[in-house]
């Protein structure tokens, strides 16, 4: 499996986390990817008002969760409080939606129960990198 690149961004739709794990994407600017995120979240709230289906308390919204390409496959999981975490993997990849939700259970693990850790803020949390680099590593 072959993770490309994370983001997290808060419920306002700002960029709290980013990480490429792959050494030969193209770099983009810190610019690019506010702008990436912020335009993901009004794509995704647009998409959760006009989906037909309904949102039954399983989470999530009903937004915009898969986009695939014939360059990358884009799986987004969005959390009860907001939060969207963002896996970019290559296309076509299986298993992305267990990826995601484990790296979610990394974020609720080493940054919810972070005490310093301001609700909103840009995510700064040696531990969760640190996992999250041992989880997502071993798959490349």
């Amino acid at each position: 499996m072959v993770i490309l690149s994370l983001l997290i961004l808060n419920k306002a739709g700002g960029l709290i986390f980013q990480r490429d794990f792959n050494e030969g994407l193209k770099k983009l600017s810190s610019n690019d990817y506010l702008v990436l995120a912020g335009t993901f979240h009004g794509v995704h709230a647009i998409t959760s008002r006009i989906s037909p289906l309904r949102d039954l308390g399983g989470g999530g919204g009903g937004g915009l969760e898969v986009l695939e390409s014939d360059k990358f496959r884009m799986q987004c999981f969005q959390t009860l409080t907001g939060t969207k975490f963002l896996i970019f993997a290559e296309p076509n990849q299986p298993n992305v939606d267990v990826v995601v939700r484990r790296v979610y259970e990394l974020y609720a693990d080493y940054v919810m129960k972070n005490p310093f850790y301001q609700i909103e803020m840009p995510i700064r949390c040696e531990a969760f990198e640190r996992n999250l680099v041992a989880y997502i590593k071993p798959k490349q």
